[in-house]
């Protein structure tokens, strides 16, 4: 039977401290709030007690934070995408930040297995003053475990309400995208990490995150799959090819640190989960 679960996490500033609220239907949770940074930061895990979505199932996800608050969602593995008897597996994340808010995205790859069909989609509404660092990391196959995506499709939906769009469609036939070198290259990682702000970003800040980025890039063994741009004047970005996630992942999360420090005046403090 195909799971529609749904989760919604409101953060807000009650006093000096952000707190969540939260509801949920269906197998999607939050574990306990943890403050590691003090009470200003409030750290979430959504588990997903499953472990992968098939075809007919969908995820919904709704974000929200109030003026003042400062939220940080992660997730304790991967959300695998499983093989399709023909129906659409679907995840669906909506974020909205009012003014003056903060969030960071941070969940695991997205692993699309051979022969899935699925379609991930996040979408994001940012007030004035509000800003977001986040990432969204796919994995075509199981390269290592040798179990490449050799069918299967994956619609990819990420926007900025009004600011900024992509959308891309992967078919696991398409050989010249796949291993052409104008497309993936034979990588079976893609990862684009985003600041995003709600306000145009002031040039000397913009450059600042660029750089920090670029010098953090740089110092990477995957600087020659990876470039840091700016699409306009609220979105800076990071694109990563890699044969692997891992790689991908630690290089995201070395900028993600970089972006804290430059943008935030706050240290590259990691969730607790990614040290377990």
């Amino acid at each position: 039977m195909p799971w529609h679960a749904q989760l919604a996490l409101d953060y807000a500033k009650t006093s000096a401290r952000t707190v969540v609220r939260y509801r949920h239907q269906g197998p999607l949770r939050i574990l306990q709030s943890l403050y590691p940074e003090g009470d200003a930061i409030c750290h979430n895990v959504v588990v997903h007690p499953p472990g992968g979505i098939v075809g007919g199932d969908t995820l919904d996800i709704a974000v929200t934070a109030a003026t003042g608050s400062h939220g940080l969602v992660t997730t304790p593995g991967a959300t695998r995408f499983y093989r399709s008897q023909g129906e659409w597996a679907r995840q669906h994340t909506r974020i909205r930040l009012d003014a003056g808010s903060r969030m960071e995205w941070l969940p695991q790859e997205a692993i699309c297995h051979d022969g899935c069909l699925a379609e991930n989609q996040l979408q994001m509404a940012l007030a004035s003053g509000a800003e977001l660092i986040g990432w969204d990391v796919t994995a075509l196959g199981l390269p290592a475990a040798q179990q490449p995506f050799l069918r299967g499709r994956l619609l990819q939906h990420i926007a900025l309400a009004g600011i900024w769009l992509e959308r891309g469609r992967i078919d696991a036939g398409d050989t010249r995208l796949l291993h052409g070198p104008l497309g993936l290259a034979g990588h079976a990682c893609i990862a684009t990490a985003f600041f995003c702000s709600g306000s145009a970003l002031p040039r000397d800040r913009m450059q600042q995150l660029l750089e920090a980025a670029r010098t953090t890039i740089e110092g990477d063994d995957l600087r020659n799959q990876a470039g840091a741009t700016s699409p306009n004047a609220h979105v800076v970005l990071v694109r990563v090819l890699a044969p692997l996630v891992e790689p991908a992942m630690k290089l995201l999360r070395k900028v993600r640190g970089a972006w804290r420090e430059s943008a935030w005046q706050l240290s590259a403090q990691p969730p607790r989960i990614w040290s377990t």
